[in-house]
């Protein structure tokens, strides 16, 4: 499903129950243990299980203000290379994957996307597409490893450039590569000022400027983008990793039937690989954190504390120090980040 809604004249029939009910059931047929959605208006999801799981951020940022790239970073390795829109559907989609498998968050591209992102395929929604600039990094041994594509106005005033620089399309595999292709893009003559219109929420742009205050959130910004929710609580929980070992008993609230029950989740370290092993609690073991479905949609990923989420009631503790027992387990090196629609 995509772009629902229903007409004022069909309200209050349970019509996007209905549909909501009809997708799920064809997701757990198909052994699916996670469903995703992007959510245009917050409250509705929730009551179907989901919650949302990455975010994400835009900046606006003046460029002379910014005074560019801090001169102490590393001195840039590898190589920059203007490539053309074959070039970006030939390199592309393989960096792309390996970027979105390092990249909590993160989901595929089919190859359609890639054909409209270089135009060989003209989306209905964009019929004034414009080829975008792109510009790839190259790691010292040749391997690409980062792309950005952007676009650039063409705006004079009073004798002088005001240029914006839009970012829009930038992912790296690793910090080098995107801190290069960052400086790239702030090299570029004539720029006044660059916007980036889907950033990761803990992204190190401003960090990496002399001043940060140059770079500025939109008022707009989406805080949330993603929605998640979990369809099989042992399958979803064991495919991921952890970083410590411990365990968790969790009662888990699913007003859809899917999910209800308590789990018992133990994570145990051998080296530095991380095995996630879930199986139902014994009738009468209590429990440590109780929570809907939907919040665990929310925790999967890393998007929230389990702390937060306690101080907000929205799970509950019912040992002393489970949320922070479930913080040590649950979270994630990078928050949870998709820069990609469906």
């Amino acid at each position: 499903m995509t772009n629902v809604t229903v007409t004022a004249t069909h309200r209050r029939r349970g019509l996007l129950t209905a549909m909501m009910r009809a997708d799920l059931d064809a997701a757990v047929g198909r052994g699916e243990a996670l469903a995703i959605l992007d959510a245009a208006e917050y409250g509705i999801y929730g009551r179907f299980g989901f919650g949302p799981c990455t975010g994400m951020t835009a900046y606006t940022i003046d460029v002379r203000r910014s005074g560019g790239l801090r001169p102490d970073l590393p001195a840039p390795t590898g190589s920059l290379e203007l490539i053309g829109m074959a070039e970006v559907r030939k390199y592309g989609p393989e960096l792309h994957e390996r970027f979105r498998r390092g990249q909590v968050g993160a989901i595929d591209r089919p190859s359609e996307v890639w054909r409209q992102i270089t135009g060989e395929l003209r989306h209905p929604a964009h019929p004034d597409w414009k080829e975008p600039a792109a510009v790839l990094h190259r790691a010292p041994d040749g391997t690409p490893d980062g792309l950005a594509l952007y676009s650039v106005d063409d705006v004079w005033r009073h004798g002088e450039s005001h240029d914006t620089l839009t970012v829009q399309d930038l992912f790296a595999v690793g910090d080098t590569a995107r801190t290069e292709l960052w400086r790239y893009l702030f090299s570029v003559d004539w720029i006044s000022t660059v916007k980036a219109a889907n950033v990761a929420p803990d992204d190190p742009l401003p960090l990496l400027l002399r001043n940060p205050r140059a770079c500025v959130p939109h008022e707009d910004t989406v805080a949330d983008w993603i929605w998640l929710r979990v369809l099989d609580v042992p399958a979803a929980l064991s495919a991921r990793t952890y970083d410590a070992p411990g365990r968790l008993v969790l009662d888990v609230a699913d007003r859809m039937g899917y999910t209800a029950g308590r789990y018992v989740l133990e994570t145990r370290q051998d080296g530095a690989e991380v095995r996630g092993l879930v199986s139902p609690a014994a009738e009468g073991e209590p429990a440590d954190l109780a929570l809907d479905v939907s919040q665990l949609g929310t925790l999967y990923l890393g998007a929230q504390t389990a702390h937060r989420l306690a101080a907000a009631g929205l799970v509950r503790e019912e040992r002393p120090g489970a949320a922070a027992r479930a913080d040590r387990l649950l979270r994630t090196d990078a928050r949870p980040w998709c820069p990609d629609g469906f």
